[in-house]
């Protein structure tokens, strides 16, 4: 079951791309560990906290589109360096500006990279694994879910002990930048596959196969979006966890969803993707209802966990998925599949923050265990490559 990870991290270019994928990642969980202190910092609702978080997933929305297009014009390689660049520069902002609006420019300038960024990054997965013979998708979203566990576990104790956010982020864009620099050489020796004038890609309508796949998808970005921009609050807000355990909900979940993903490439062969996303739906509801009926810093954790394994699986294969549709160009298919999908990370965090206020924070998480039985079932019917 481990062959692939050792073929993974012998072989330079996965690395190398892997590394990027956790740099992403490990920006990421800083971010959502930073989520509490900036509703405290302008004294937002839980509301108007959603809306704010909106930001992010609404720039990288509206920019999809765009993604094939760069992808066509500065190729996948370039546009995955330079992404990241600009995903790290930008990262400085939310937290470290004195006003709200700049904290919203901030998330949004975020949400551009990584749309540009994620489009690419998993275009050069599927090259590598069509060049070299090699299965690493999976893999390569693992390695972005344990960039985010590391990131949102260091960022909680930095919080802890103290640290000040300038001097914390600052270190982590420098380091980002410093993983793109070193990674580069490797990124660019990626073979650029050439492309006729009709393979040319451009933002594409999905067609019925690709919408099966959006509607999965959009579930698991709820719930992916969910976990991501209230499990710190939540630990805050509802358990009533200390400093040095408010990131440590989102860690686990990430700490799982990396497991998951680097067994992933291993368990999809033997078991069949529609398998893998019919039960991770159903042990990510479970694990919702296990940390919102039993509200205590461990019982929390777990129950974030097990969301975290459920939903690992999930995009890398979605992700692999989407770029196999027949008849769609190349990058096409991702970018119609994240334009349409990530509606699920738009209107999550605003609906979360809105039932929130109304209700309670506790009611409105448990209502993404419903999703979750929902992707459950549709991928029980959906076509999958």
């Amino acid at each position: 079951m481990t062959t692939h990870l050792k073929t993974y991290f012998t072989h330079s270019r996965s690395l190398a791309i892997g590394a990027i994928f956790a740099s992403v990642g490990f920006l990421f969980g800083n971010w959502v560990t930073w989520i509490p202190y900036v509703k405290q910092k302008f004294a937002l609702s839980d509301a108007q906290l959603g809306l704010l978080l909106l930001s992010m997933p609404l720039a990288s929305t509206l920019t999809n589109p765009l993604s094939a297009l760069i992808l066509n014009r500065f190729g996948m390689r370039a546009t995955t360096i330079w992404g990241l660049t600009g995903m790290a520069l930008a990262y400085s902002l939310p937290v470290n500006v004195p006003y709200l609006w700049m904290t919203s420019i901030g998330l949004g300038l975020m949400g551009i990279g990584i749309a540009f960024t994620n489009v690419a990054m998993n275009t050069c997965v599927t090259s590598i694994e069509r060049q070299d013979g090699i299965y690493i998708m999976s893999t390569s979203h693992g390695m972005f879910s344990a960039g985010g566990m590391i990131g949102s576990a260091l960022a909680s104790i930095l919080m802890g002990l103290k640290v000040s956010p300038a001097l914390h982020i600052a270190g982590v864009s420098v380091l980002i930048i410093s993983v793109a620099f070193i990674a580069r050489p490797i990124v660019m020796s990626i073979h650029e596959e050439k492309r006729t004038t009709t393979e040319v890609p451009k933002f594409a309508w999905p067609n019925r196969i690709l919408m099966g796949m959006i509607a999965i998808s959009f579930c698991t970005n709820v719930t992916e979006g969910t976990m991501a921009d209230w499990t710190a609050v939540y630990m805050r807000d509802i358990v009533k966890s200390n400093d040095f355990y408010i990131g440590w909900g989102f860690a686990f979940y990430a700490l799982f969803m990396a497991s998951g993903r680097f067994i992933g490439d291993s368990l999809i062969p033997r078991f069949g993707s529609r398998k893998i996303l019919v039960s991770g739906g159903i042990l990510a509801a479970i694990g919702i209802m296990i940390a919102v009926l039993l509200p205590h810093t461990s019982t929390a954790i777990l129950g974030f966990g097990m969301v975290g394994a459920g939903v690992s699986c999930g995009a890398p294969i979605l992700y692999g998925s989407a770029a196999r549709v027949p008849g769609m160009a190349k990058g096409a298919g991702l970018a119609a599949m994240n334009t349409f999908s990530l509606a699920g990370f738009l209107a999550g965090p605003a609906i979360i923050g809105l039932v929130s206020s109304a209700l309670n924070l506790s009611f409105a998480i448990g209502l993404v265990a419903i999703l979750a039985l929902i992707w459950a079932y549709l991928s029980s019917r959906s076509k999958l490559y």
